[in-house]
């Protein structure tokens, strides 16, 4: 063999999709995180002292009691669609924030990052005008890019899209395949579209016809008060509505849910028979032997309670630390995140390594854009830390602004 051979071109050649996949840039940020002593507030991660371990390990033993035939069925291929007693549990659940959902309108997923890759893959083609917020989930864009489309961002506020500046948008264009929306606690900035702006942006939507996708993996986590009902409850034959148990059971389970108007559940379906076949049955069969006596009911509002205190640890010392600095912050009800912009002339990624040397880490706001980013946002998780620890990496993140404006 000639050693040269190995050298050559590779005989691969890459699907123009593929060359559109970029890597998450929080995944990337994450191994710089893995130095010791760093204070994490990159990632988008629940808390793992969240995670009903024992609870878990009770509904393992259940499922795989010996003899079992419900233990051998969760070791076998199972139906596409998701475990029964998991899509009525959720089409109950959306009962009671006023959506009339059918169990057949319910496909569970691989994770709710599942559910945008089949919604990208049955709507969009290449050049397909795609609307999302200003910013947006980055898992979202990574997911959505690769089939090509056109993004357009809508002007945001604290309360998402706003109409006018929706109308705005749609006029400058033919009209979109959907508009991508988290409406609760949004990833990256933690707002919220309260009740006024949902059905001043809802009117617009009917109005032209312009479906909605519904990110809501967030809405269990409110501190307060629940958010107003979701937009699948105004408008349900124009929303396909996406779900997780990740932020309110444990992400390594993988497991969501799509809930899709009738006739689109069928290409949805097919989609997922493709990616995978289905969910493990057996990571279906766990979640629903924990969930099934209103194990939830108990369970979230510790969530809550714990997510809160540390929400208020990093407001109370954003306040304290960032005194003078032109810095300001979005103060979130519920979620995991909060959204900081810095002074006019700074740049957040730019900042990143004088961060990470100080001590602490945070995600650039700029990947959270689907175009023209603002590079003097950043995002901060606060569900991970303890009430010290956020103080410290608070005072660390102003010492290394304070001397960037100095």
């Amino acid at each position: 063999m000639n050693p040269t051979d190995s050298q050559q071109a590779s005989p691969w050649r890459l699907a123009e999709r593929a060359a559109a996949m970029n890597p998450s840039a929080i995944r990337e940020i994450l191994k710089i995180t893995e130095r010791p002593g760093i204070l994490n507030f990159a990632g988008g991660l629940p808390s793992p002292e969240t995670f009903p371990v024992a609870a878990m390990r009770e509904a393992c033993a259940a499922v795989l009691a010996e003899g079992s035939a419900v233990a051998r069925a969760s070791l076998q291929y199972a139906a596409s669609e998701g475990l029964p007693e998991l899509r009525q549990w959720v089409a109950t659940e959306m009962g009671k924030q006023g959506a009339r959902v059918s169990p057949d309108q319910v496909l569970i997923t691989t994770g709710s990052q599942q559910g945008l890759d089949l919604v990208a893959k049955v709507l969009i083609d290449e050049g397909s005008r795609v609307l999302v917020e200003t910013p947006t989930y980055l898992g979202a864009l990574q997911a959505f890019t690769p089939m090509q489309p056109r993004f357009a961002s809508v002007p945001s506020d604290e309360g998402g899209v706003s109409a006018q500046g929706l109308r705005d948008v749609l006029q400058k264009g033919e009209l979109p395949r959907f508009i991508y929306l988290l409406p609760n606690f949004q990833n990256p900035t933690g707002r919220t579209q309260d009740e006024a702006r949902r059905g001043q942006v809802l009117a617009v939507y009917r109005e032209l016809g312009l479906p909605i996708v519904e990110d809501n993996p967030y809405g269990e986590l409110w501190f307060d008060a629940p958010p107003p009902a979701p937009l699948l409850a105004r408008w349900a034959e124009g929303v396909i509505y996406l779900g997780s148990f990740s932020k309110i059971l444990a992400p390594g389970l993988r497991l969501g849910y799509v809930i899709a108007p009738p006739q689109l559940y069928p290409k949805l379906l097919q989609a997922k028979q493709a990616a995978d076949l289905h969910t493990p049955g057996f990571n279906q069969r766990v979640v629903a032997e924990v969930i099934k006596d209103g194990f939830l009911d108990r369970h979230v509002p510790t969530i809550r309670a714990r997510y809160k205190a540390q929400r208020d640890a990093m407001l109370a010392a954003l306040d304290q630390h960032m005194a003078g600095l032109d810095v300001q912050w979005t103060r979130p009800v519920g979620g995991m995140f909060v959204w900081v912009t810095l002074p006019a002339g700074l740049n957040a990624q730019a900042l990143l390594p004088q961060a990470v040397e100080a001590g602490m880490a945070f995600v650039p706001g700029a990947p959270f854009y689907a175009d023209q980013p603002d590079p003097r946002t950043l995002r901060l998780s606060f569900v991970t830390s303890t009430p010290e620890q956020i103080e410290r990496g608070m005072a660390m993140l102003a010492e290394v602004v304070r001397a960037a404006v100095s």
